[in-house]
């Protein structure tokens, strides 16, 4: 009978790991290093152009644009938490500000006395409206107007592949 120490079962399992984990070739790695930066970059400069232009982050417009774009103007938070990326403690802050700006405002849920809905007031309505045109110009000028319509169906292809194909949620 072998005897087979556990440094050796050790030795064995890490290399199996190591075999069945991916490798990335250059290419791939150029690719997700320009992947990271494009988004830091597009974010980070529309960012800034909604703080100079109208005094809002982009987390903020995001949560209005939402809002707006929703059923009788609100969302449960939750749902609202799961659209705008932000966790549930994140969004709650951000609700706050938002609330006291008197840009959203919170709801009861009848439905469920636990449940809140954020709900976009006619000022929240404006703000963002007022700050759509900008928006919009930010996205052009550093995304979208850069290409080609065919280039416009190849990188919407390839975020399907990612996100998954549109759910008919209209973000802004």
């Amino acid at each position: 009978m072998t005897q087979v120490s556990l440094t050796t079962i050790s030795t064995r399992a890490s290399t199996a790991q190591e075999a069945q984990q991916p490798v990335l070739s250059e290419q791939q790695m150029r690719i997700w290093r320009k992947l990271v930066q494009a988004n830091a970059q597009l974010l980070g400069q529309l960012e800034a152009n909604l703080m100079a232009d109208h005094g809002l982050a982009l987390a903020e417009y995001d949560v209005l644009a939402r809002l707006a774009d929703a059923p009788h103007q609100r969302l449960r938070m939750t749902e609202l938490a799961q659209k705008v990326l932000l966790s549930r403690s994140g969004l709650t802050r951000l609700v706050d500000r938002m609330t006291m700006a008197g840009l959203i405002e919170r709801q009861a849920c009848v439905s469920d006395a636990r449940g809140l809905y954020a709900v976009l007031t006619p000022a929240g309505y404006h703000r963002m409206h007022t700050a759509s045109a900008s928006h919009y110009r930010g996205i052009h000028t550093y995304l979208l107007g850069q290409m080609s319509p065919q280039q416009h169906d190849c990188l919407e292809g390839i975020l399907d592949l990612i996100v998954g194909p549109d759910d008919g949620d209209q973000a802004r």
